[in-house]
């Protein structure tokens, strides 16, 4: 059975830009600059055929143009218990309304609403035993965020092995955006 989610691939300059923010924070377990990635929508673990009718599905979402993205900051979810580090996306009309077309044509196929509103990131760290005064202490040390800006020419269904997180993730079928 696999286990499905859509996303935004970053490209390699800009993985590489993020990458140089790893390090020096403890309970940190970084994830792999190769499989940072906007998710989109998780889906979860489905059955080869929903696999298949989803993946067909897809396809009628890609009319949408291409877009840019922008990475403006650090953060973090958990609050008080940090569990994740992440880089936060610049709201764009375009991401929102796309995220929104993945919710709608995945609920149409009988996958249940997503529950989390959606909070456009790239996670760069999973945390454990990290306190939120040490990952302050860490954003506050990694000095002025400076933007990364990129243009999404697709969007891809991924897989992932049931695992802690932080992939790997294998693109299954890419959906190119006009220009």
């Amino acid at each position: 059975m696999p286990r499905l989610f859509t996303g935004l691939e970053i490209p390699v300059d800009a993985a590489f830009s993020l990458s140089l923010k790893r390090g020096g924070l403890t309970g940190a377990r970084w994830i792999d600059p190769e499989n940072y990635h906007i998710t989109l929508r998780f889906i979860g673990d489905v059955d080869n055929g929903m696999a298949d009718e989803i993946a067909d599905n897809l396809d009628y979402l890609s009319q949408s143009l291409r877009f840019p993205v922008r990475l403006t900051h650090l953060g973090t979810f958990g609050g008080d218990k940090p569990r994740a580090l992440y880089a936060g996306v610049e709201p764009s009309e375009a991401l929102t309304r796309l995220q929104a077309a993945h919710e709608r044509m995945l609920q149409r196929s009988g996958m249940p609403a997503e529950g989390r509103k959606f909070v456009p990131h790239v996670t760069l760290a999973r945390l454990r035993g990290t306190s939120a005064a040490d990952v302050a202490r860490f954003i506050a040390e990694a000095g002025r965020f400076e933007p990364i800006s990129f243009p999404v020419p697709r969007f891809v269904l991924y897989s992932s092995r049931d695992s802690v997180g932080g992939g790997p993730y294998v693109v299954e079928q890419s959906y190119p955006l006009p220009a």
